[in-house]
């Protein structure tokens, strides 16, 4: 029994402490010191703060319902938004509850902006329910709106989209997108 401990157990206990030690603390903090140092607005929750005052992050949307902001992909995520309840709804496309929500959201946008055609982002979810941009084909279809609201020009309102519009990666890789938020800040003057 003696044996069995000093030359099976002991070293098993001791391999676990070491790799313990290694895996489960000193690699963690040397990966968080070194996001600190290198990307600490990613590492912090890339959060958007506006006077001192953290007004959202930039990888999750947020619901606008004033007529003089641009409005987001809708959610999924729990009540809208929620990155504790992240995903996508699942419903299949022959599933009521699905058409029935696709309804009413296309009949709210008909009726806030008109009967142009509405880009599919702005009544389909995604897969994780927070996303924070919109296709400038959908930033387009509420530009109108938000001109009037805020009693600017549609040029001023797309040249505010224009800023916060990215392109694909390379030119080709990805889609090209408009953050929903930070328009919304600058519009209200106060993106810096």
């Amino acid at each position: 029994m003696r044996t069995f401990i000093k030359t099976q157990l002991w070293p098993a206990v001791a391999i676990l402490l070491v790799f313990t030690v290694i895996t489960g603390l000193a690699y963690p903090a040397a990966v968080t010191a070194a996001a600190q140092t290198i990307f600490p607005g990613q590492a912090n929750g890339s959060m958007i703060t506006v006077n001192g005052a953290t007004i959202g992050s930039s990888l999750i949307g947020q619901s606008f319902d004033d007529p003089k902001y641009f409005s987001g992909r809708p959610s999924a995520a729990g009540a809208g938004y929620d990155a504790t309840l992240s995903g996508g709804s699942n419903l299949a496309p022959t599933s009521q509850v699905l058409i029935d929500r696709i309804t009413a959201q296309v009949d709210a946008l008909r009726k806030a902006n008109g009967n142009a055609p509405i880009p599919v982002d702005l009544v389909t979810t995604s897969a994780s329910g927070l996303d924070p941009d919109i296709s400038p084909a959908a930033a387009e279809y509420q530009v109108h709106r938000v001109a009037q609201a805020r009693s600017m020009t549609d040029d001023n309102v797309r040249a505010a989209v224009a800023r916060h519009t990215s392109q694909p990666f390379l030119g080709f890789i990805g889609a090209a997108s408009v953050h929903v938020l930070e328009l919304n800040l600058d519009l209200d003057g106060l993106l810096r």
